[in-house]
């Protein structure tokens, strides 16, 4: 039952901290917000009609996590399934942790935001957003956590593929199937090769009279059983499940970050230990990898996907799946011809190339009527920026766990807000330093070293970076964890009230 004070922030429209999305980041953020900042009323806007974000919009057929749930789900709440859930237990998980913690009357379903405004003079962000019915609301709050995620989920990527209008058969992207649709005895196509793929792939096998996958370039797989024995042995002798939970989140990401190190130190080692675990899985100790599942990039270039049980290798051992490594060159009537002229026809062709990134919700920002270009700005550690006061953006990991970063940049908020109510004041913004005069501006993310598509597709669309921890996002959570806890507050980039840190005269507007 709501109590007076939630139903008081539903009826609100102004409210301390605005939460943008019901996602993993925006429910997460929600309970530290109640638990740090007790005092803080709070509404969170989710455009959805229901909780789940990226686990609400995707339907595909064996939709599931592509990260542990030890270290995917949060460091409050234990997990207690298999290490890889279904989307069906991943929603059921959030929907828990809403009712246990009295997170549903402050959340405000099916409300679109169409702008964000900041004004200086009142420190006040002005939100306005539409209904399904078409009205517009307007909000107004003094901090805007941005937890909307950072693709479109209603417009996937999909390239200009020629030939597309002739194709006869059922052509869909992977984010926007149908789960009416019957792909019983149908010949599947999958473009595409990670994650997305690595998922639809097995659960379309299992009913499919035959699935193709073709690809530009493999993808590296980490297969493994889709249990934990340490946990599995910790409730065995009657630990409890916070204390499993901890321990075990604890061991998972000690073996995540030495795998991290061996990617780096000794690459070509790696692959080789992760083709015997395919040739375990498989049974095929002469498991074949050349040409189709040896990837042309570096094993720390982008996500390690994991596969429980080794499942697309053996729906190919099985004969259930072909895959082409190729380009595609166009659509026929019946399917498509790849680059090298091999006819594949299929009956259902399922798009799995990925998202388009959106900065911000693609939501329109202005900062005392000036429209934000956030290209033209630079990140502070990848959740702050400059010239845009009192907003935080959630942008957790793709490495390690998305919503590790989610638990650790709700602490830095928390503490932002705390410390800015002791020192009374209401505006916090991040400036760069005298000493960071001449500091290279850079793209948001080193692409040396991380290059996925969508990141690619976007990078002129997002915040800048420089060469110095502060300004930086450098997808490193074991360096950001013993980072975090130690930001000084007091560091001369906040700017408080118009004063920098440190301090005793106002920055220059």
């Amino acid at each position: 039952m709501a109590t007076a004070a939630a139903q008081a922030a539903n009826d609100a429209t102004h409210v301390d901290v605005l939460i943008v999305g019901a996602g993993i980041s925006g429910i997460g953020s929600a309970y530290h917000l109640q638990d740090q900042c007790p005092g803080k009323s709070y509404a969170i806007l989710e455009m959805k009609d229901t909780f789940g974000g990226t686990w609400e919009t995707h339907k595909y057929p064996g939709v599931r996590s592509d990260s542990d749930l030890y270290t995917f789900g949060y460091r409050f709440k234990p997990w207690v399934g298999t290490p890889i859930a279904s989307g069906a237990e991943i929603l059921k998980y959030m929907g828990e942790v809403i009712a246990e913690n009295g997170i549903a009357p402050h959340i405000r379903y099916g409300h679109r935001i169409t702008a964000c405004a900041w004004d200086s003079k009142a420190s006040l962000w002005t939100v306005e957003a539409q209904t399904s019915d078409g009205a517009s609301h307007t909000f107004t709050c003094n901090y805007l956590w941005m937890c909307q995620g950072y693709y479109d989920h209603e417009n996937p990527y999909v390239p200009e593929w020629p030939g597309r209008e002739r194709y006869k058969g059922k052509f869909i992207h992977a984010q926007q199937w149908d789960p009416s649709i019957d792909y019983t005895g149908k010949r599947i196509l999958v473009i595409g090769s990670g994650a997305t793929a690595a998922t639809v792939i097995p659960a379309f096998a299992e009913k499919a009279a035959h699935v193709t996958m073709l690809q530009r370039s493999p993808t590296y797989f980490f297969c493994s059983e889709n249990k934990n024995e340490l946990a599995d042995r910790l409730r065995e002798i009657g630990i409890d499940e916070p204390t499993v939970h901890r321990v075990v989140r604890a061991q998972i990401m000690y073996d995540q970050d030495m795998m991290t190190q061996r990617c780096q130190s000794e690459p070509d080692q790696v692959f080789e230990d992760l083709k015997e675990l395919v040739r375990a899985f498989t049974g095929k100790p002469d498991f074949q990898f050349e040409p189709h599942f040896t990837p042309r990039y570096r094993v720390w270039q982008q996500r390690l996907a994991f596969c429980p049980e080794g499942d697309i290798f053996r729906a190919a051992v099985a004969g259930k799946l072909t895959v082409h490594t190729d380009t595609l060159d166009t659509f026929t009537e019946t399917g498509v011809r790849t680059s090298s002229g091999e006819e594949i026809e299929a009956d259902i062709v399922v798009a799995a190339t990925g998202f388009n990134l959106s900065v911000m919700g693609g939501i329109p920002f202005t900062v005392d009527g000036k429209a934000v270009d956030w290209a033209d700005t630079v990140t502070y550690r990848g959740m702050m920026f400059t010239g845009v006061p009192n907003l935080c953006w959630v942008f957790g990991y793709f490495r390690a766990s998305w919503t590790l970063r989610v638990d650790m940049q709700a602490d830095f908020v928390c503490n932002l807000l705390n410390h800015m109510d002791a020192l009374g004041v209401r505006k916090v913004e991040v400036a760069l330093r005298p000493e960071d005069a001449g500091m290279a501006i850079l793209p948001w993310i080193e692409s040396d070293n991380f290059n996925p598509g969508y990141l690619m597709r976007g990078l002129d669309r997002l915040p800048r970076r420089g060469d110095k921890p502060e300004w930086r996002h450098n997808q490193d959570y074991w360096a950001e964890r013993d980072a975090f806890p130690k930001i000084d507050l007091d560091a001369p980039e906040f700017v408080y009230d118009g004063v920098r840190a440190g301090a005793k005269v106002p920055e220059p507007a």
